[in-house]
Formats: structure tokens, sequence, C-alpha cells
């Protein structure tokens, strides 16, 4: 891939997180372009004392001046001194989208740095030598601060990476690969840190299992049906046509699609509960909303989002606060809350299997288990409480971020976004989601073969794309009759759900 003023989209940023990218810099044109911007700044220096974090310090500190004889080593002190985080580490996908949402914001031409700055983050990434950055201490203005010191070390030769999958001292990896360390100009480190790189490229993840869940979720709400003997009619053309919201409606077009002729089925009632009737409802805000999620990560990417700006075509310097991670903190609130949903949907719908009272005749928590021995087996029973201590975390992080903004830094920070706090909580709701749709997978799959046991449905009587996925889960899961630990069932499927194994639904 390229690397030029060409506009990045969510996929080829995780083509590149997923090593499936080699990258190589623009043509001469585009070089001139960024080295302009680097030139003009420097022209800019030689008539004029004042240009925030290059002559003078940074945040509350922009009132004092740096003399000419410490421009130079003022990045390496703004490096240094935010080498603070703690926590967990990214991992490596993570780390590799980070800087390359880094560098689509750099490779944009404003930001007043050098195509070698580039080139030097390129080396990395195509040699795989990652920063360990942790996870905790950015406020998401003046943007992820701390975590892309991280990167700005590594360039430099300081800091841990990991590299050929051993966590070694980065000037030792570069050394190993032939490459020097990068002696930074007077904004370059700011140019790295001073931006939105790690909640937006943690956004990139958020957005692609996010849309896979909606296609799950439908799935197991067809699966549902089979299940609990619901009404197909739920999910008609006709109905969804009259509320035209289309997410919503493609939705249920699903389902209608998996289920299949129902003329020979029985339908227990004319109106089944909401976790079945209104599914395509609570799936449809999140499908509805994809589209100008993936507008705002997307733009931002493919946006300059340091300070201050490097104007070179009008020559001039341009004070703002592009680094403010709003619209990503407000995408990612507004993605926790709605996947959230879909492991509560799918919660309600473990409980209308599991218990007798609602699964229309089938065993108590699907147990396959007959005879004597019944009396002593339990089936699906601590699935179905691990299911709501999973929707229940969930829930408990939708509260979003962005309203918990707090002054820091002297007061200069005094409206921040908390867009990587809130991209971290949505990546958790969404794992907690996944769990739970693992879990209702194998109950389905449970639940449908209990019926075929009992005579209830035939094969032919299943749609040949549903006898498939019952066929592909039964690979990793068999049919539970005595009970038995399902924690590596659990966990293959979730598996399979990060693989995104099965290929749902056509385009």
């Amino acid at each position: 891939m390229k690397v030029d003023t060409t506009d990045w989209s969510i996929e080829d940023i995780l083509r590149i997180a997923q090593e499936k990218e080699n990258l190589k810099m623009g043509d001469k044109q585009w070089r001139a372009f960024i080295q302009k911007g680097a030139d003009f700044l420097n022209q800019h220096l030689n008539k004029h004392d004042n240009v925030y974090g290059v002559t003078t310090g940074y945040g509350d500190s922009c009132n004092i001046k740096v003399s000419r004889e410490l421009i130079d080593q003022l990045p390496l002190h703004l490096i240094r001194f935010h080498g603070c985080g703690l926590g967990r580490y990214f991992n490596e996908e993570q780390t590799r989208a980070i800087m390359a949402v880094r560098l689509a914001s750099l490779k944009r031409g404003y930001s007043g740095v050098r195509p070698l700055l580039l080139e030097k983050i390129i080396e990395l990434l195509n040699h795989n030598i990652l920063p360990r950055i942790p996870e905790e201490g950015s406020v998401g203005a003046s943007g992820d601060l701390t975590p892309l010191s991280y990167l700005a070390a590594a360039l430099v030769g300081e800091r841990e990476v990991v590299f050929d999958r051993k966590i070694i001292q980065a000037k030792q990896a570069l050394k190993k690969c032939d490459l020097s360390p990068l002696a930074l100009k007077p904004k370059e480190g700011l140019a790295i840190m001073n931006g939105t790189a790690v909640m937006t490229a943690l956004a990139c993840f958020a957005w692609k299992k996010a849309e896979y869940l909606t296609r799950l979720s439908s799935r197991c709400t067809a699966l549902l049906v089979e299940v609990v003997q619901g009404n197909k009619n739920h999910f008609r053309d006709d109905l969804f046509a009259v509320k035209p919201f289309k997410g919503q409606a493609e939705c249920a077009r699903w389902i209608y699609s998996d289920i299949g002729d129902h003329k020979t089925k029985p339908m227990h009632q004319l109106q089944d509960r909401y976790s079945l009737r209104c599914a395509p409802h609570v799936i449809g805000v999140l499908k509805d909303a994809l589209p100008w999620m993936r507008q705002h990560i997307e733009t931002e990417i493919n946006s300059t989002n340091d300070n201050p700006i490097v104007d070179a075509e009008n020559e001039e310097i341009l004070h703002g606060g592009h680094f403010y991670g709003g619209h990503i903190a407000f995408v990612m609130d507004s993605m926790k809350i709605a996947v959230a949903n879909l492991a509560d949907l799918q919660d309600r719908q473990m409980a209308l299997m599991t218990d007798r009272n609602s699964n229309n005749g089938l065993p108590a928590n699907l147990s396959g288990s007959k005879g004597v021995h019944a009396a002593i087996n339990h089936g699906f029973k601590a699935i179905q409480i691990g299911v709501s201590a999973w929707t229940a975390e969930a829930l408990k992080l939708t509260m979003p971020a962005s309203v918990f903004s707090r002054s820091t830094e002297c007061h200069n920070q005094d409206k921040v976004s908390m867009g990587t706090i809130s991209a971290r909580d949505c990546l958790r709701v969404i794992e907690l989601s996944q769990q739970v749709c693992a879990a209702t997978i194998l109950a389905s799959v449970q639940g449908i073969e209990l019926r075929k046991q009992r005579g209830e449905i035939s094969g032919n009587q299943l749609t040949p794309v549903i006898r498939h996925f019952c066929a592909e889960v039964r690979k990793f899961s068999t049919f539970v009759d005595d009970d038995r630990p399902l924690e590596s069932d659990l966990r293959k499927i979730i598996e399979l759900i990060n693989q995104e194994h099965w290929n749902l639904y056509p385009a």
C-alpha cells in the first residue's frame, strides 16, 4: 500500500494491523508536498519567535519561551515526561493500527514534519517493531499524548518494543534491523503525540466487530424461532415497509430468509414475546447507526488532528484544537449502548429457551439427559446464569465516558473528550456481547436438536443455511446429554466469532 494523500478506510487500517499490507512511501510530488511543510516551519522560525510547542513549552507552559539552543531538546522532554502510562498493554494488532492511524494523519501534509519521519514509522511497521503502549493515561485531548509518546520513544530508540514476539529495548530492535533512531526536529515529537490515533484505531476494530454482531444476532434470532416455534410473520417485508428504517428492515429480511417456509411448522401464539418479535428493532438500531459511525471514524482517520497546523501553501501557522476526540468519543459511547442492547436481547432470548414455562415444551435448561439420570442433569442452567452476568457487566459499562470530562493540566485542558476511555469500554462491551452470543448459539443448536429428537422438526423443514450452521457448530461442540464443563466449547465459538468464521448473509 502506498503512503500518500489517498484516503484510508477502516478496512485499510485493519489490513495494516493484520500485517496484510506492506507500506511504501509515495511519489516525489507527495514527498515534496510533505517537505514543503517542514521547510516552511523552519523559515517561519527564522522570522518569528512564537510557535507553540516549538519555541514555547507545552500546554499551560505555552507562555514559557524556549531559547534557540534548547528547541532541539524540547521534543525529547515531551516524549520522556509522558512516559507514565499504566494498565495492560495494547496487543500487537491494536498497536499496528495505532501506528497506521497516526501515519494516516501525518501524511496529509499539515503537521510540519519531514518525509523522513513518515518513513521511520513505515520502517517500524514493515519490520514489525512495535512499541509497548499501555492502555491507560489518555483523556482524549490534547489527543492521546501519553500512549502516543511510546510510539515517539520507539522511533528515537527509547523504551521497550515487541520484536519477533520478544520484549526488547527499542534501540536493540532497530539495530537488529539495521535501522537508525530518528533525530527529531522541533515540532516532530508534538506531531507524533498530539492526535487521536489511539481512540480512532480502537474504533476501527470496534466498528468491524459491531457490524458482524448485527449479522450474528440476526442469525441467533432465526435459530430462536426454530427452538421456541415462533411466528415467522413478525419478520415479513410488508410489515417493515411501513416503518422504513433500512437497517432494521434488512435484519428482519435476514431472519425471514433464514427461517424459510413455515407452512408445515407449528406456531404456538399469535404474537411472540418482545425478545423475539422486536429483535429486528433492537438489532436495527445498531445496523442503521453503522454508516454514520463509519463516516465519523474515517473522517478522523483522514484528518490532520494535531496542533498547531502548518499551512505551507498559505504560509500560516494555525493554532487550534483538532486533537479533541469528540466525534470518536460520541461514536464509541453510542456504539457501546447499541451493542449492549444486543447482549440484553440475547440474554432474554436465552431465558426464553431455557425456561420450560416459555420454551414451548422443551426440557428445563435444554437438558438432553433422559431416563433416571435426567434428575441429576442441569443442561444450560449455569450458562444462562453466566449470560446474565456478562450482560449485566456490558450494561454497566454503557455509561458514556464523554460526559466525564475532567479539567487537567492547570485547567489548560479544561474540557476533554475521554474518547480513548470510551473506545476501550466499547471494545469490552463487544467482548462481553460476543460471549453472550456464543452461549446463545450453543443453546440454540441444542434446542433445535432436541426438537429433532422429539420429531417436531425434520431435517427438510430447516433451511439449508440453518442446517449448515448447526452442523458447523457441532464440529466444535457436541450435544449436551450428561452434564460436562462447557468453557472450552464457549471459548472455541468466541474464537470463531472473532475470526468471522461464518459468512453471514450476502451483501
